[in-house]
């Protein structure tokens, strides 16, 4: 069978984040490979959603629920330790928990968005769920991959804006002063290029354990936004569009399955060819 290297039949995936946009996506991906999926978030509500809404194309029974916080380590060896005692073994981890700090004009918020104001509370929340918390999860699963002699593969979520500076100019407003212009903040471009880092040691340091260690570099996905931002980013992307959320999930089960065996260390970049130009 062509495609039989991308089956994850009898595989446990946990998946960071997974009530969100993106996560909810890989989630369905590994279950469309038949791998067992582990939901992790901190928001309980919308991991109830996540599941509910998987649950109407996927078996329940391959949908496991755990609320975790990815900042916390102690939340994250409880979880760790609920599966095990449940006689759970996870394959593959996906990093995907991170906050995405919107671009927004509201007053305040777009004050301390920009570096001269940005908020110490927030650079240490932020960096804390999106770098701390793969590191952490990293750390407690990828540990115990590397001592179950079966090894395991783990799947940073990064971003373009991994390998590309915030093109600020995205969200200019008109009639507003430099100082008040919007801005990407500069925690969202330091935890993805963090992520790849990480992705470079991981890949090295289990690689005897047979622990495999890649990241994905998504592009814009669309997602209601703005007619005037989504012209703006479609001009600097040669496909000329977003991606469509579900576009990412063929990237997540090669990386995740043995399609992708020789692949380690390595960030892989979709981005309908923005980062070429």
């Amino acid at each position: 069978m062509p495609f039989e290297k991308f089956d994850l039949t009898g595989k446990t995936a946990l998946v960071t984040g997974a009530a969100g946009i993106l996560g909810t996506e890989h989630a369905a991906a590994l279950l469309e490979a038949g791998a067992t999926v582990a939901l992790t978030d901190v928001n309980t509500a919308a991991l109830t959603s996540a599941k509910d809404m998987l649950s109407q194309h996927f078996s329940s029974k391959n949908i496991l629920v755990k609320v975790m916080d990815v900042s916390n380590a102690e939340s994250v060896q409880d979880v760790a330790n609920e599966l095990t005692s449940g006689g759970i073994s996870v394959d593959i981890l996906v990093n995907n928990a991170a906050i995405d700090p919107k671009v927004t004009e509201e007053r305040g918020i777009l004050e301390t968005s920009r570096l001269e104001n940005f908020p110490m509370p927030q650079w240490d929340l932020q960096i804390a769920v999106g770098l701390t918390g793969a590191f952490l999860c990293s750390k407690i699963f990828g540990s115990t991959m590397a001592k179950s002699g079966r090894g395991g593969v783990i799947v940073n979520i990064a971003s373009d804006l991994s390998v590309l500076s915030p093109d600020q100019r995205l969200y200019r407003k008109a009639g507003l002063s430099k100082d008040l212009q919007p801005v990407k903040p500069v925690t969202y471009s330091v935890i993805k290029a963090g992520l790849v880092g990480l992705t470079r040691y991981l890949a090295t340091y289990w690689a005897d354990e047979g622990v495999r260690c890649n990241a994905l570099s998504p592009g814009g996905v669309f997602n209601g936004q703005s007619d005037e931002f989504v012209l703006r980013l479609c001009k600097l992307i040669p496909l000329g569009r977003m991606a469509a959320r579900e576009e990412y999930r063929a990237a997540v089960q090669f990386l995740c399955s043995d399609a992708s065996s020789y692949m380690n260390g390595q960030n892989v970049i979709m981005d309908g060819g923005r980062s070429a130009w």
